[in-house]
């Protein structure tokens, strides 16, 4: 099979869509359950790269959860500690797979963006996976395959309409990519740049100490980066990705949105959010936008009254600023991507408030030296890849 209908395009009334194989060769994909759409397989496509690249890179399965072209999460199958299943809402599921830990900290870092997702893995996708997925909110997942009882706990999910694709993990893309825009073709190379040791080798700090896991999430970062909408910025600790910034036209707006985004993921963790006494009867995503807004600005929104009975057994107290900065104080070793080069030094100012020791970019900007020195004030060790990872 060369080509598949799909229901509609981008939106429903761009008809008719299809994806179909030009050169007449058979498509390297079977739906197995499910209609899929033009933009879930635009999220499976962009997301399967992703994982390959990082099963490939660490030698981890990988798994990312995607939104609109872009991940709201990226991991690699390391084990949850006991925290990060509680915020995460799997530690009612025991000791999961590798593959599933992967989903669960793709899925987990940014719940609320990651709300209907398109999931991708690098691996077949195991029993433990498919029960995470299965009672998760999301649009469809794609993997090189599947196991008997991970493909029956899919095929219930959303009625048995729930997408499911099957990937050929041997399919090799032409080395030459086209689409077009507004009737015109455009053609390019494809993005073959391999993320290994040697493109993070040029340390230009006076810190040039980077450890083996500091290594590994310089690597799921560029990578993540290579499938993100620019500009893009990505920050990672503990192989996940845990605050993206995607598609903002100036870059130190995309660094404050994925460094707040990764500042929500450490609030998350702290006793006052771990201690919220939701109400037996709402659901993770309402919990989810519940703790969203007690840790945002907007906290009264669920701390009025009239407003916090419907959510909490017990009203919380305010997580005041001060108590949010002291918290967000004692995270560290979080690593910082940018898909292009930083211009200027407010970027670094503001990863140092998240964390940040580590940083990968492609450096090349008029005011390096000064990105450079302001690196050296908080210690940081920070490489140059000369390598742009612009994606559109």
């Amino acid at each position: 099979m060369n080509e598949l209908q799909l229901k509609y395009g981008c939106n429903p009334n761009q008809k008719p869509s299809r994806i179909y194989m030009e050169n007449g060769a058979n498509l390297p994909v079977k739906v197995l359950c499910g209609k899929p759409g033009y933009i879930n397989f635009l999220d499976a496509f962009n997301g399967w790269q992703l994982v390959n690249e990082l099963k490939k890179a660490t030698g981890l399965p990988a798994a990312a959860s995607f939104k609109h072209v872009s991940p709201a999460g990226a991991a690699v199958g390391l084990p949850l500690d006991d925290t990060l299943a509680k915020i995460y809402w799997v530690d009612d599921l025991g000791a999961l797979s590798p593959l599933a830990c992967a989903y669960a900290r793709a899925r987990g870092a940014d719940r609320m963006s990651s709300f209907g997702d398109f999931i991708s893995l690098s691996d077949i996708c195991d029993e433990d996976t498919a029960k995470l997925i299965k009672r998760e909110v999301s649009d469809g997942v794609i993997a090189p395959g599947y196991t008997k009882e991970a493909l029956e706990l899919l095929q219930q999910k959303k009625k048995g309409n729930y997408n499911v694709i099957q990937i050929d993990p041997d399919y090799v893309p032409d080395p030459i990519e086209k689409k077009q825009v507004f009737g015109i073709t455009f053609e390019q190379g494809r993005n073959e740049l391999a993320v290994d040791d040697q493109l993070l080798s040029h340390i230009v700090t006076d810190n040039k100490t980077i450890p083996a896991d500091a290594l590994t999430d310089m690597k799921i970062a560029l990578i993540t980066l290579k499938y993100t909408q620019s500009n893009s910025v990505c920050f990672v600790k503990g192989g996940q990705a845990i605050g993206i910034g995607a598609g903002q036209q100036s870059r130190v707006h995309c660094t404050r949105l994925a460094g707040n985004k990764a500042d929500n993921w450490f609030l998350r963790q702290s006793p006052q959010v771990l201690g919220l006494k939701f109400l037996d009867t709402l659901g993770r995503a309402e919990r989810d936008n519940a703790i969203d807004v007690y840790i945002g600005e907007e906290y009264m929104d669920v701390l009025a009254d009239g407003a916090w009975e419907k959510i909490f057994k017990e009203k919380p107290e305010v997580f005041t600023r001060e108590a949010k900065r002291a918290w967000l104080d004692r995270m560290s070793d979080v690593t910082l991507g940018s898909d292009a080069f930083f211009p200027f030094a407010d970027n670094i100012e503001r990863a140092h408030k998240s964390g940040v020791k580590y940083i990968a970019q492609p450096g090349g900007s008029v005011r390096d030296d000064l990105v450079i020195e302001c690196c050296n004030k908080y210690h940081m060790a920070m490489a140059f890849t000369g390598i742009r990872l612009f994606h559109h």
